[in-house]
């Protein structure tokens, strides 16, 4: 399969790079001359353009498509089996019991999935910056963040979407409490909140990257292990990790301060009720600060050289 270095361009004109590509690009003006609106819509279309490419090209084997979302819903699945292990052999995890935990699981499982899937490429920046094909991504009238966003595009990763549904939905089934209007709408906001906190936490990783070069594994410390962190109810942590997720990298406005909202159970840290409805803004505060810290490091990097 051709990657995104080998497959043609379009540019804003809709023609491909390279020839007539070439003078049209040159007849409008640098892309750092647009405003933020139109830089951010050639970059949404970008992304679309790119992502769309690789879609066609997964669906053009079905078979491998079907087979690759299984194994990664199966994959992600042996996460909550290991918690059902747990509660084999327990009542409770922390003083919670499985339909909460299950709740706290379903959404940092589903909020981190629609992440992955939309941006899960970008911890592959560190090995372009290494060997210098970020250098091919910069030349192009496109955006590179939409470029490495969209890169290798995988709707495979729908399997973990889906594994964490279906969680989720057991967790609402089964949970012994007292739904309000304002406790149904925090389910849709854990999970739009979380899926932008997680992508703000994918793109200020992937700009740690322009300095450490091939570090995805400190990045992936973050965010997949912050996940993971997440599907545990905070009482089982340190109260210094705890303030770490609340405070500094703020995780715990993914699932745990709503999730314990919906629960009727105390945060640890003690925090105003109201912050339960903050990860939608708590998450456009994260992705302002990551797109501020992407800017710097593409500002910083000096190419490989030679």
């Amino acid at each position: 399969m051709a990657d995104l270095d080998e497959v043609p361009q379009v540019t804003r004109a809709g023609r491909t790079a390279g020839g007539a590509a070439g003078e049209t690009a040159g007849e409008q003006h640098p892309f750092g001359e647009y405003g933020v609106s139109s830089r951010l819509r050639d970059g949404l279309r970008a992304y679309r353009m790119i992502a769309a490419m690789w879609i066609r090209s997964t669906m053009a084997y079905r078979a491998s498509f079907a087979m690759t979302t299984f194994g990664n819903f199966a994959a992600t699945s042996f996460d909550f089996v290991a918690i059902l292990l747990m509660f084999s052999q327990v009542d409770e995890l922390g003083g919670y019991g499985l339909s909460e935990i299950a709740l706290l699981y379903g959404t940092s499982a589903v909020a981190f999935g629609l992440a992955d899937l939309m941006i899960g490429s970008m911890d592959r920046l560190g090995r372009r910056v290494r060997d210098g094909t970020l250098d091919t991504l910069l030349v192009r009238p496109v955006p590179v963040l939409a470029q490495v966003a969209a890169d290798k595009f995988a709707l495979r990763r729908l399997g973990r979407i889906t594994q964490g549904l279906f969680v989720l939905v057991y967790a609402l089934v089964t949970l012994d409490i007292a739904w309000t209007p304002l406790k149904v709408l925090m389910i849709p906001l854990m999970v739009c909140g979380g899926g932008l906190i997680f992508a703000a936490v994918f793109v200020g990783g992937a700009a740690f990257q322009f300095v450490a070069q091939d570090a995805s594994e400190v990045q992936n410390a973050f965010t997949y292990g912050g996940a993971t962190l997440l599907q545990y109810p905070p009482a089982l942590f340190a109260k210094d990790l705890v303030r770490g997720v609340t405070f500094v990298l703020p995780l715990a406005f993914v699932n745990w301060v709503p999730g314990l909202y919906v629960l009727g159970r105390p945060y640890p840290l003690d925090l105003p009720t109201w912050l339960a409805f903050a990860p939608p803004l708590v998450g456009v505060a994260c992705c302002a600060l990551a797109g501020w810290a992407w800017r710097a490091g593409l500002r910083s990097y000096r190419s490989t050289g030679s």
